[in-house]
């Protein structure tokens, strides 16, 4: 059985956080090296696999990250302050190229909407929403909950599973711990688990058909703990990060 490698990058720093808008099928990721101080995003089009921008900064070299994206424009967020975690700002970022479309350092985000993001302007009490214009960040109307539904992202997360769930005689390798991450898709199953490979714990990825295993790959090697969930599923891409500085993408 053939799978088909869409992506594999790999980044100058940690995976922080990644993103998917699903209205044009790309993924967004925020890239943090916390030896150097400094932060920059990638974009990959889940469907070609093709890299749309890396490498992408801003002024601001650390305090900023990745708060949404929304039909092909990723939007980011700055920090009230260094100590605290609350966001302050906007800056609107063009999927296709990494351009800059607009920035506001007056409103603050507060969650995506299927007609686009709704903002606030935290200097203004009690907090009244607004529905905005993705692409010109121009503020639209106010925002009516009853009205406008929060935006579905269509990824769909691995269930977390005993090992004792299936036969270990049918796992590849065996389990250290409590814990797997499992899912079922198009007749594969996909496991993440743990195990001892040469005395060290060690993070795994496998995709079996039936009994038969068709795809792995090492995570994580020489790791001191478990870690979180390895995979997510997003229509029928299979995207994982490998030694947290690098993406991979399947078709399934």
């Amino acid at each position: 059985m053939h799978l088909k490698l869409v992506t594999d990058e790999k980044f100058d720093g940690a995976i922080w956080r990644m993103e998917i808008d699903a209205l044009t099928d790309t993924v967004f990721m925020e890239i943090r090296d916390s030896g150097e101080k400094k932060v920059h995003f990638a974009a990959v089009d889940l469907l070609t696999g093709k890299t749309l921008f890396k490498n992408l900064t801003t002024p601001e070299r650390w305090l900023t990250g990745i708060e949404a994206a929304y039909d092909g424009v990723l939007l980011l967020h700055f920090y009230q302050s260094e100590t605290g975690p609350a966001h302050k700002g906007l800056l609107a970022v063009d999927a296709a190229n990494g351009k800059t479309l607009w920035s506001n350092y007056s409103y603050s985000f507060d969650h995506l909407s299927v007609n686009g993001p709704v903002l606030y302007d935290p200097r203004i009490q009690p907090r009244k929403l607004f529905l905005a214009d993705v692409k010109t960040g121009a503020i639209t109307r106010i925002y009516e909950p009853s009205v406008y539904q929060g935006l579905n992202n269509g990824i769909i997360l691995p269930e977390v599973k005993d090992p004792q769930f299936l036969p270990l005689n049918f796992l590849p390798a065996h389990p250290f711990g409590n814990m797997m991450h499992y899912l079922e898709y198009n007749n594969l199953r996909i496991v993440s688990l743990h195990a001892l490979k040469g005395g060290e714990l060690t993070q795994l990825l496998y995709i079996m058909n039936g009994v038969d295993n068709v795809y792995e790959d090492i995570l994580n090697a020489g790791i001191q703990k478990i870690q979180p969930e390895a995979f997510i599923m997003y229509k029928n891409c299979l995207i994982y990060i490998k030694n947290k500085s690098e993406i991979k993408i399947l078709a399934l």
